[in-house]
């Protein structure tokens, strides 16, 4: 797998360095009361950009200089929704990621069809870390909490979606929706890849080496003692009490979209949900609508079928059938 990253990025190596050439400011960073930083608004977004010009790699590079950056068609904080797609859409990065190398695409993707898109950075060990996402489930939900609150009255919306990616889809949200007064405050949570119901030791152990080989820190520590990996461990305390009482919400809809062959949340099926009372759940699994699919977990936010189930769970009354496109570079 790490060999295979570092061949995806070196084929679009122009195109990364492309983004790491756009000059950024500072941005300042306040601690909460835990430790951990608090959510970022990020950097304004970029011009809107070619779907095929990034995949997890080259994006990944983009944000070495300035990981506070927000991914192209993000974070425009004075849009307001329109009225076929009422609830703005916020992206919710996974652990080890930020928010511009997990949206790069689907942000775009997402504004170009009418959404008011935004993504926030959260979790962070040291202000302006490159991996984000690390503090503990229960610090980083405040942080989703703080954010979607922002968002709520920039647009004015009742509520919003959130699309999330790994922890962002899976015990994030769900803990955030549980805990903190999410439920009335989120329409529904479209989920890639979730980390839903924990992961193996060895699955997270697969994600940080693929990361750090790309950004090119291989054989650096892997960060598999952070809270967020603790937390997202098998068997955890977080786990436990997270589904003690069921997997959903009462007034919330809930959609995953899971692949076969992810490497990092295994076994692949703890990504599935069960509907408890008041809850919808559309549990996608990815080979199901493309057979012939080989993407895996950092890849998945990166694949156009992917980003066509995104968009019919968002508008389920307008969904468009999955053409089925083969991804170039299945990370």
């Amino acid at each position: 797998m790490r060999r295979f990253l570092k061949a995806a990025c070196a084929a679009l190596a122009a195109a990364a360095c492309l983004a790491a050439a756009v000059p950024a400011a500072s941005a300042a960073t306040a601690p909460s009361p835990d430790g951990a930083t608090e959510a970022r608004t990020t950097r304004p977004p970029a011009p809107l950009i070619s779907l095929g010009a990034v995949n997890f790699g080259a994006a990944l590079l983009g944000s070495l200089p300035d990981p506070e950056r927000s991914p192209a068609g993000a974070n425009d904080f004075t849009c307001r929704p329109a009225p076929a797609h009422p609830y703005p859409v916020i992206l919710v990065h996974g652990t080890f990621e930020n928010a511009y190398d997990n949206w790069s695409a689907l942000a775009p993707r997402l504004k170009s069809a009418g959404y008011c898109v935004f993504a926030l950075n959260y979790g962070e060990a040291t202000p302006h870390a490159l991996m984000k996402a690390v503090a503990p489930i229960s610090a980083s939900a405040r942080q989703l909490a703080a954010y979607v609150d922002k968002v709520l009255t920039a647009t004015g919306a009742a509520k919003a979606d959130l699309v999330g990616h790994s922890q962002g889809g899976g015990l994030l949200p769900q803990w955030y929706l549980r805990f903190d007064g999410g439920a009335a405050r989120v329409h529904q949570l479209v989920a890639i890849n979730p980390s839903s119901h924990g992961t193996t030791i060895l699955g997270l152990a697969h994600l940080a080496n693929a990361v750090l080989d790309v950004a090119g820190h291989a054989g650096k520590p892997l960060g598999l003692d952070s809270p967020a990996a603790k937390d997202q461990t098998v068997g955890s305390p977080v786990l436990q009490k997270l589904y003690a009482n069921g997997d959903t919400e009462p007034g919330v809809a809930y959609t995953t979209i899971v692949t076969r062959t992810d490497e990092v949340v295994t076994p692949y099926t703890h990504q599935f949900l069960t509907a408890q009372p008041g809850a919808t759940v559309d549990n996608v699994l990815l080979q199901n609508v493309c057979p012939l699919e080989l993407t895996g977990h950092l890849g998945s936010p990166y694949d156009p079928n992917v980003h066509q189930l995104v968009l019919n769970a968002l508008d389920p009354a307008h969904a468009t059938p999955v053409q089925c496109a083969l991804l170039t570079a299945p990370l």
